[in-house]
């Protein structure tokens, strides 16, 4: 399973209604978990990004499909890095010359 980190920043709307928030977080994982998806971690952080959210995905696929919705809420801006594990870096670069 495909593995991402999201990095979001609350929208002005987002943060207007930020007493909300814990509720559409819990509906924003079970859209995710419809396509397939899983959260590992989610974070509220301080600093450049106001959430930090770790997933397993089933595809980028599904997981562009993830993002527009949640995007299209209006609440949250994404940034999302596909990851690789220590496990998965050792299979890509064992060949290497």
């Amino acid at each position: 399973m495909p593995h991402y980190i999201m990095l979001m920043n609350l929208t002005e709307q987002g943060i207007k209604d930020i007493k909300n928030a814990p509720k559409r977080i819990e509906e924003a994982v079970k859209f995710g978990e419809t396509l397939g998806g899983k959260l590992v971690d989610f974070y509220m952080t301080m600093g450049e990004y106001d959430y930090v959210a770790i997933v397993d995905g089933k595809n980028d696929e599904n997981m562009m499909k993830f993002l527009a919705g949640v995007g299209a809420a209006g609440n949250v801006r994404t940034k999302t890095l596909k990851a690789f594990t220590l496990e998965e870096i050792t299979e890509l670069v064992k060949d290497l010359p």
